[in-house]
């Protein structure tokens, strides 16, 4: 029986962290809104450092709101990278993307640049939107999850899956394109 050494544990455990991140703020949210509930008040700092009011936008465009746990890991850059091939189809079909997360402005602002990121990072020191949203950790990792707003302000749809990271922008551009063939 073959036994792994202390060594190999403790590179597995930060390809973990390293992948993830750690994440003391993660907690059980009382709720997680669902369809039908409408988006809460927000204002963060994006990548550039400009307040970012969630209220600004409600009505003039669709917004795609995605949570994600940490800039450059494996499968938020995967994700990052689907909402950046598909932005200008989400452009098009008259929504814009934001990424938030708990990271800080300066590495929004790194990941940006680094993908070529045509989308808002938002910075969301002590995870309070990801607790308004009611977004669940996954044991020590903050959660992964997108919703798509309406121009009224309502939860129209949601997607959550951990390690499926591209699958939140192909879904999420799919709903808004049958919706607005509606």
């Amino acid at each position: 029986m073959k036994t792994i050494n202390l060594k190999n544990a403790l590179f597995i455990l930060a390809f973990i962290l390293l992948c993830f991140g750690s994440n003391s703020h993660a907690r059980t949210a009382d709720k997680t809104l669902i369809v039908g509930d409408n988006v809460p008040s927000f204002t963060l700092t994006d990548q550039d450092g400009k307040t970012f009011n969630v209220r600004d936008y409600i009505g003039k465009k669709v917004l795609v709101i995605y949570f994600y746990p940490k800039d450059e890991s494996m499968v938020c850059t995967k994700e990052a990278c689907a909402f950046r091939d598909s932005f200008d189809a989400f452009t098009k079909a008259g929504a814009m993307v934001i990424g938030v997360n708990g990271g800080t402005v300066a590495s929004h602002k790194e990941f940006q640049q680094h993908y070529k990121l045509p989308f808002t990072l938002l910075s969301d020191p002590g995870n309070k939107v990801y607790n308004l949203f009611g977004v669940q950790g996954k044991m020590f990792f903050s959660g992964r999850e997108t919703f798509v707003i309406d121009l009224k302000g309502k939860i129209v749809y949601t997607h959550e899956a951990m390690l499926q990271g591209k699958e939140h922008a192909d879904d999420a551009l799919q709903f808004i394109i049958a919706a607005n063939k509606k």
